[in-house]
């Protein structure tokens, strides 16, 4: 069995910012890179049935060359920009009539050679060619990104042409998804095949937690799209994660001071402090919002499920729930805070209404 035509995508996403301005974006590109760019869109599928809640904005960077199993590869570099500040920088390795066995040994030296344990991956230098045009479109750079990577193995053709059935028979796919190069414990085997998906017979996908292997004779890319955006969503509640994890010792930091050094000010400082916390519940979660409905499932069955498998395969929800309980915390102490300086406007006005009463006493001796 050889594999006549396909690729082997990685991509390295990025937390570039707090929100990406797309149509800026797309205007700075054309003018300082000179490049091409468009808003992505699902090919094969149509719209009314799953498409992007905000279209990212694909760019093309032309070919890098790659040392990959000690060879240098020509591979074609591609970003794309989602609007709630995620890059994802793609590296598309063509493959042409390779055996199975080739197939599978470019995939893991691909992994070596670019994956998160590699020492020399040139994601850094790209990254950095988009900073450069791209910086006024950014709202709130971010200095150090959080990452996440992903591999693809895609096959097109293969010869003998084969349905995902008999793929599944003739081919070993454990060793391109997993890496390893000693045979596995049968339940380890089954846990990893156990996300297969099919809608006609020569089609499949099956997926991992950070490797997915998908034979589309059709060359369509859908499958390989919502991936990607199951990442990015992925990114961006770790992100959100991340943020409330530094914040919540902070918080709890300021609220102690402004309650040790309690005075006449008490309630003005509450009340500062409340509107921090306001505004980062409110800013945070209308993202967060953003970010569940970035892609919108109504008719397509098939994508619906792969999107729902990688989802849940990369634990989003889990991270989403994290995020939800963090915000539940700083609401209650917005609303402590927020009773608390009512409280304290409270004990003020009572003290001026006693010291005024004092006052007029005082003024009806001194008067008679």
């Amino acid at each position: 069995m050889r594999v006549v035509t396909g690729q082997v995508v990685a991509l390295r996403l990025f937390d570039l910012a707090y929100e990406i301005d797309l149509k800026r974006a797309e205007t700075l590109w054309a003018e300082r890179a000179g490049g091409t760019a468009a808003r992505s869109r699902l090919v094969a599928t149509p719209a009314k049935a799953i498409s992007f809640g905000v279209p990212p904005l694909a760019l093309e960077l032309g070919p890098v060359v790659l040392s990959i199993g000690g060879a240098a590869v020509s591979a074609q570099a591609s970003a794309r920009l989602y609007d709630f500040g995620i890059v994802a920088l793609a590296l598309r390795v063509p493959v042409g009539d390779v055996d199975w066995a080739d197939f599978t040994r470019l995939v893991n030296e691909t992994d070596r050679a670019i994956g998160p344990a590699a020492e020399a991956a040139p994601w850094a230098a790209i990254l950095e060619r988009l900073r450069g045009p791209l910086g006024e479109a950014l709202d709130r750079p971010s200095a150090t990104p959080l990452q996440e990577d992903y591999l693809l193995a895609m096959v097109h053709r293969l010869d003998p042409p084969m349905s995902a059935e008999a793929l599944t028979t003739e081919a070993d796919l454990v060793p391109l998804l997993s890496g390893e190069t000693r045979p596995l414990a049968e339940a380890a085997r089954r846990d990893l095949l156990r996300h297969r998906f099919s809608y006609y017979p020569d089609d499949l996908v099956v997926l991992t937690w950070d490797r997915a292997f998908i034979l589309e004779p059709r060359g369509e890319t859908d499958v390989a799209d919502v991936l990607e955006m199951a990442n990015a969503q992925l990114l961006e509640m770790r992100t959100y994660d991340e943020m409330l994890d530094a914040e919540l010792p902070r918080m709890r930091e300021l609220v102690e001071t402004a309650r040790r050094r309690a005075n006449l000010l008490a309630a003005r400082r509450y009340s500062r402090l409340a509107r921090r916390l306001h505004t980062l519940v409110a800013e945070v979660s209308e993202l967060a919002e953003r970010v569940d409905n970035a892609l919108q499932v109504t008719e397509d069955v098939y994508l619906a499920r792969v999107y729902a498998a990688a989802m849940d395969q990369f634990r989003v929800a889990n991270v989403s729930a994290a995020v939800d309980r963090k915000l539940a915390i700083i609401r209650e102490t917005y609303s402590a805070l927020h009773g608390e300086a009512a409280g304290a406007r409270a004990e003020l006005l009572e003290i001026a209404i006693l010291a005024l009463i004092a006052l007029e006493i005082v003024l009806s001796f001194v008067r008679h």
